[in-house]
């Protein structure tokens, strides 16, 4: 038995085949593959997916967002050539939840003026990360102007280092409590 799709149930048909499609067309498994891989690591709510056209694996991703039973959000990586999970990190509310704040030493303005003067653009969302060694990162999501895709850079709030960048494509669903730069 399938277990249902929540997010992709309130979605108009055609997006979802266009969605569907668009991933099969480009050589990746079909997204619901990874949702199922997803589901099968992490139960919960799926509340968010992306689609990353270039990521840190090398290879297209699906990045997809679950809340749990204790509200408690999750963040797994499924490579959509093969449709494995190949990271998974939690997500905190704010710089100064405890997990986070314990290790972090770079501020958030400080992690924003890093992506911005690597890679420019408007701040569209900022997400507080915890890795599976439990260190702490900024995920800050830019717009270019006239461009549909956003660069997802992640620094290290230890460093100060960027150590991720991927490529978004599209995204389907939003958190409720998104933390937008409209909101900052």
């Amino acid at each position: 038995m399938r277990s249902p799709i929540y997010l992709l149930a309130a979605l108009p048909v055609s997006l979802v085949a266009t969605v569907a499609l668009a991933g099969q067309a480009h050589g990746t498994v079909p997204l619901e593959t990874c949702l199922q891989s997803a589901k099968s690591v992490r139960q919960g709510d799926i509340v968010k997916v992306e689609y990353l056209s270039v990521s840190p694996a090398g290879a297209p991703t699906y990045e997809i967002e679950i809340r749990d039973d204790s509200d408690k959000e999750w963040e797994l990586m499924c490579n959509a050539r093969t449709g494995d999970i190949y990271e998974l990190e939690t997500e905190a509310e704010s710089a100064d939840d405890e997990a986070f704040a314990r290790t972090a030493k770079v501020s958030e303005a400080d992690a924003i003026k890093t992506a911005q003067d690597r890679f420019g653009g408007d701040v569209v969302e900022v997400e507080y990360e915890i890795e599976s060694d439990g260190s702490p990162s900024y995920e800050i999501d830019l717009a270019q102007d006239g461009q549909d895709t956003e660069f997802k850079v992640e620094v290290d709030a230890v460093s100060g280092e960027i150590i991720e960048l991927s490529v978004e494509q599209w995204q389907i669903g939003q958190e409720p409590d998104e933390k937008t730069a409209a909101a900052n």
